[in-house]
């Protein structure tokens, strides 16, 4: 019975490291281990954190066309293998733990990254992404998903922070509207402008999430603020609460689905009156800093709007945010 029970130990053990060998960083896969090579079209998921929505993981599922799904993060577990893959239309769900530059540098993963028909970026620490990733084969890979794959990309709390041209990184740990508000050049407001992941349709843009759940309206506009002050930009943001998930499709159209919120946000065209290091911010010019247009999330993601043009739909009306002295009026 034991030399029988060493006989299958022994021919099911190269297996199991086979499937778990595929990439240096892989901490599990479900499905099938054999790569497929399908078609794919472009999107992207902005996802607000907290309980993921079915609805834009399906989107993005049938836009990956039964392909294969890579997940990757710098902390955590396999969570999202068996959930993603039991939404059904993929060929497989890998997670990758990306933890380090040296992982991060092996050409290995990145070629493992490169295969996916679906990346998602799960959420954890953007700090540690930038540390980890930016740089490397790893950002390589994303960015070849972006421009040459044309694959569905899309990324959730800090997977979503790292997705426009300009994000905060989170370098010097968190920070809070009232820090933000109080002093924009905080040590901890550090802003990362372009070197990283390119998506086109989302230049001049910064993301935030957990958006109105952890009261963070005033320190994005704090980072569109310095988005202004320091480099003059067209400077956008796109806010998303918890539970909701802005999909962008190959035409530059957002949808939003889920149960809450998502925020798309224009600068005026003027810098704010007093953004300097170690005094609060006064961003007013006539009470119409930043413009803002609020789509309320649905499952069917019915709200709709052009990141091409950033004009209103029919009928809809601009409501507008500034802050004096550090507070911030809505």
């Amino acid at each position: 019975m034991r030399l029988i029970f060493l006989l299958l130990f022994l021919k099911i053990t190269p297996l199991f490291a086979q499937t778990k060998g595929m990439t240096p960083a892989s901490i599990g896969i479900v499905g099938d281990t054999a790569d497929v090579t399908v078609p794919t079209q472009t999107g992207f998921v902005l996802g607000g954190g907290s309980t993921d929505v079915k609805e834009a993981l399906q989107w993005m599922i049938e836009r990956a066309k039964g392909g294969d799904v890579v997940i990757i993060r710098a902390s955590g577990a396999t969570g999202y293998n068996d959930f993603i893959y039991g939404l059904g239309g993929v060929n497989s769900v890998e997670t990758l733990l990306i933890n380090n530059r040296e992982l991060a540098m092996n050409p290995a993963v990145g070629q493992r990254i490169r295969q996916a028909e679906l990346l998602f970026i799960a959420g954890g620490d953007q700090g540690n992404y930038v540390k980890f990733w930016q740089d490397t084969p790893v950002e390589e890979a994303i960015n070849y998903l972006i421009h040459v794959k044309k694959a569905p990309i899309g990324g959730t709390s800090a997977g979503c922070a790292i997705l426009g041209e300009v994000g905060f990184a989170a370098l010097n740990d968190g920070i809070n509207s009232e820090e933000a508000l109080t002093n924009p050049f905080h040590p901890k407001m550090t802003l990362l402008n372009g070197g990283f992941i390119d998506i086109p349709i989302l230049k001049n843009t910064i993301t935030d999430t957990h958006y109105s759940n952890r009261s963070r309206h005033g320190r994005h506009l704090a980072f569109l603020a310095r988005m202004k002050q320091d480099w003059d930009m067209k400077a956008k943001g796109i806010g998303v609460d918890e539970k909701t998930s802005v999909c962008i499709d190959e035409k530059g159209i957002a949808r939003v689905f889920g149960s809450q919120a998502a925020y798309f946000i224009m600068v005026n065209k003027k810098k704010p009156e007093r953004c300097e290091s170690g005094q609060k911010l006064t961003w007013n010019r006539g009470g119409k800093a930043v413009k803002v247009y609020k789509i309320p999330a649905t499952l069917n993601g019915d709200g709709r709007f052009d990141l091409n043009t950033w004009k209103l739909p029919k009928g809809q009306t601009w409501t507008y945010w500034f802050a004096n002295d550090g507070v911030i009026t809505e």
